[in-house]
């Protein structure tokens, strides 16, 4: 097995842009205007492997001094062994933020390589649980005007989606009535989510939840603060039985997760690859979500999100996420394949299926490296 070799390393800044103009997004308590990437592609003999994330562009940096050295002239194949030492090396840094996306990014670009030099589908090397898991569309900011909301959401509705999902708790006083329009405009057979980012108090979050359930709504996203998991726990008891209530986006270590399930918070654990320790920490929060007969549903970056979904039996959904999708089809050539609501990794593609298109995201470039 030839060992690691090199790295090439690379960040962009894409604008948020969406009908037709660049313009920033919001939800519940937070405001953007552009989306950090940062593309790591390891090499080992011939082969290499493409991992990245949705970060802060200091994860590069984190990458380049700190976890690179860690890995040059091993065994590409001993992808556990390379997440522990990682996450053992920032100790001093801290492991959530920053660190986690860098870590991340490394730790998908190996599973990838460790895929590709066995010539085998990321979602087959994983487990193969099925071919396919379920999407749902995702955005409906807070920003937009209640015609931009039902444009986006019924397209979905229109395109297949079985279910969509919008953002809440900007200004309280309008949500129910933005609620309803999304319902409106979706219909009656498509599943509404709502996001409420964290936004709400938690009397205001039970009252919200008995009003959503007349529309319908058949999950609660962060109705409080994801760090206050007594009340997650509080809503979760005393929303309507049909209603989820879902967290985890923000976890970033082994660790969250274990505290979020013992705390008996949500109905269904959200985790981000992107953010939680790429494929090992997906999988390490799954297998917990397992033992404890909890789903699991997979956070925004859906090109990827849709390998790991397909290889673990108790991932229930992925989120198509409106500005990952948009940067994915840019920036990536094998996007999983859409359809009737469903994703589908490539069969036919080693690795995660995805191949990078530099030229494409060549004018969002902000950094490049390659190790000598």
């Amino acid at each position: 097995m030839p060992q690691i070799t090199a790295l090439n390393l690379h960040t962009y800044k894409v604008p948020t842009h969406s009908f037709g103009k660049d313009q920033p997004e919001t939800d519940g308590t937070a405001r953007w205007d552009s989306t950090g990437v940062i593309v790591a592609q390891i090499t080992a003999g011939d082969t290499t492997g493409l991992g990245y994330a949705y970060a802060d562009l200091a994860a590069a940096q984190i990458i380049q001094h700190t976890l690179w050295p860690l890995l040059t002239g091993h065994d590409p194949q001993d992808t556990g062994r390379h997440f522990w030492t990682m996450a053992g090396a920032v100790r001093n840094l801290g492991w959530p933020g920053v660190t986690a996306g860098a870590i991340s990014a490394v730790d998908i670009a190996l599973h990838d390589l460790k895929a590709r030099l066995l010539d085998v589908p990321l979602f087959k090397l994983l487990g193969g649980a099925r071919t396919h898991v379920l999407a749902y569309g995702s955005g409906g900011f807070t920003s937009q005007s209640v015609s931009e909301l039902e444009q986006q959401l019924g397209g979905w509705a229109e395109q297949g989606l079985k279910a969509v999902k919008m953002k809440i708790g900007s200004r309280p006083e309008d949500d129910l009535s933005r609620v309803k329009a999304a319902r409106a405009a979706i219909g009656n057979d498509v599943a509404l989510f709502v996001d409420a980012n964290g936004a709400y108090s938690r009397k205001q979050a039970l009252g919200f939840a008995e009003r959503f359930a007349d529309l319908n709504v058949t999950w609660f996203e962060e109705p409080v603060s994801s760090d206050d998991l007594d009340g997650l726990r509080l809503i979760r008891d005393r929303a309507p039985g049909f209603m989820v209530v879902a967290a985890g986006e923000y976890g970033y270590t082994p660790t969250y997760f274990h505290q979020m399930l013992a705390a008996g918070a949500v109905d269904t654990l959200q985790a981000d690859a992107r953010r939680c320790g790429g494929v090992s920490g997906f999988v390490l929060a799954a297998a917990q979500g397992q033992g404890a007969g909890i789903p699991m549903s997979a956070h925004t970056a859906p090109a990827l999100h849709a390998s790991l979904g397909a290889a673990l039996p108790n991932v229930v959904n992925v989120e198509y996420f409106y500005d990952h999708v948009r940067i994915e089809e840019m920036f990536f050539e094998g996007i999983p394949v859409l359809q009737q609501g469903e994703l589908y990794p490539l069969p036919a593609r080693s690795g995660h299926g995805l191949s990078f298109k530099p030229q494409d995201a060549r004018s969002y470039l902000q950094t490049e490296w390659r190790s000598t």
